[in-house]
C-alpha cells in the first residue's frame, strides 16, 4: 500500500508533471518512419522494425526524463510491530495500517472493549490488555509477546488543568503514562532487538506541546518535552545497535483526546490562526509520518522530532 492509501501517488510517481506532454514524442517518431518510407522506399514489411525503433526510442526518452522513479510504497512484510494506546485514535489507525502493510501487529491498550472491536476489524492483530501505569502488570503482559521489530509508543493521557490547580494525582498519572510507560515498554523491546542483533525502529508519539507553551497544558507540555529528550537519549544510546528512535510531534488531531482539549470553537479558532495551513491534522496524516519513520525509507533518520503541524512550530 502507499502511505495513506493515496492511489494517485503511484501514477504521479510514474509520470511526473514535467513529462505530461511526452507522449507527443511518439508523433515525430512515426513522422520519421513516414519520411523514410517516402524518401527511401521502405517496404511495408519493415514496419515492425520501425515500430521496434519507436518503442526503444520512447523508452529511452522516458529514462532520460525520469531516470530514478521514487517508490513510496511501504511494506512491513515479515516484521512484528507493537503499538501502545492501540484502542482508539492514532494508535488504532496505526495498528490497522501496519497490519494492512503486512506486519504482524501486537496491539496494547487498557480497555478490553476497544481491543475486541479492533480484532473484529482485523483478526490478524494480537490483543494485549494491560494498564501501562502498572509496571509489574506491564512486564508480565509483554514478556511473552515474542520478538518485536517496530515499536510505536502512542499511549498518552491529557489532564488539562490551569497551573495553579494542578493536583498530584493528575501529575503522577500523566508522567506515568506519557513518560514512564515509554521507558518500560521501550526497554523491554530494545533489549530484545539488541540481543538479536537485528536492529529496529521506535517511534514515540509526542506533540507540538513539547516545544510551545499552551494554556491549561502545564503538565501535558512537561510530559511531552520530557518525551522528546528521552527519545534523543534513546537514539544516542541505541543507535550503535542499529535501533533508530524518533518522535512525531503533531498539532491538534481531532481524536477523542483532541476534541476534549479543543472543542471550544473560540479556542480552536485561536490555535488554527497560528497554523499556516489553517487547520488541524487528520489522523491519517500522523499515521503516514509514523509509517515513514518506521520504514526503511527513513533508514538514516535517527533522533529527530518530526513536526506534523502545518507549520505551527515554524512561526
Amino acid at each position: 500500500m502507499t502511505f495513506g492509501d493515496f492511489t494517485g501517488i503511484r501514477e504521479l510517481c510514474s509520470f511526473p508533471p514535467y513529462m505530461a506532454g511526452l507522449s507527443a514524442c511518439s508523433v515525430p517518431v512515426h513522422g520519421l518512419q513516414s519520411d523514410l518510407e517516402d524518401k527511401h522506399g521502405v517496404e511495408a514489411e519493415d514496419t515492425h522494425a520501425h515500430t521496434q525503433t519507436h518503442t526503444a526510442l520512447s523508452a529511452a526518452l522516458l529514462r532520460l526524463a525520469h531516470p530514478r522513479r521514487p517508490n513510496m510504497e511501504a511494506s512491513f512484510a515479515g516484521k512484528r510491530a507493537l503499538v501502545t494506546g492501540a484502542g482508539k485514535g492514532i494508535g488504532r489507525a496505526t495498528a490497522l495500517a501496519l497490519a494492512r502493510c503486512g506486519a504482524k501487529v501486537i496491539a496494547v491498550t487498557r480497555t478490553q472493549a476497544d481491543l475486541n472491536s479492533l480484532v473484529e476489524e482485523c483478526a490478524s492483530i494480537t490483543p494485549v490488555c494491560v494498564d501501562l501505569t502498572d509496571w509489574g502488570a506491564t512486564e508480565q503482559a509483554l514478556q511473552d509477546v515474542g520478538p518485536v521489530d517496530l515499536l510505536v509508543n502512542n499511549a498518552a493521557c491529557a489532564n488539562l488543568q490551569p497551573f495553579l490547580e494542578v493536583t498530584p494525582d493528575k501529575f503522577e498519572q500523566a508522567f506515568s503514562v506519557n513518560v514512564k510507560a515509554v521507558v518500560q515498554v521501550s526497554q523491554l523491546v530494545a533489549r530484545g532487538m539488541k540481543a538479536r542483533g537485528s536492529g529496529g525502529s521506535i517511534v514515540n508519539v509526542s506533540s507540538q506541546a513539547s516545544q510551545r507553551a499552551l494554556r491549561e497544558h502545564a503538565v501535558y507540555c512537561a510530559t511531552k518535552a520530557a518525551l522528546d529528550m528521552l527519545s534523543k537519549v534513546m537514539a544516542l544510546e541505541l543507535g550503535p545497535h542499529q535501533i533508530r528512535v524518533n518522535t512525531v510531534n503533531p498539532t491538534v488531531v481531532m481524536t477523542d483526546m483532541g476534541r476534549l482539549g479543543w472543542s471550544d470553537p473560540e479556542k480552536a479558532k485561536s490555535m488554527k490562526s497560528r497554523i499556516p495551513l489553517g487547520r488541524f491534522a487528520e489522523v491519517e496524516e500522523v499515521v503516514n509520518s509514523i509509517l515513514f519513520l518506521l520504514s526503511e525509507k527513513s533508514s538514516m533518520i535517527n533522533g529527530v522530532t518530526l513536526p506534523v503541524d502545518g507549520g505551527f512550530l515554524a512561526c
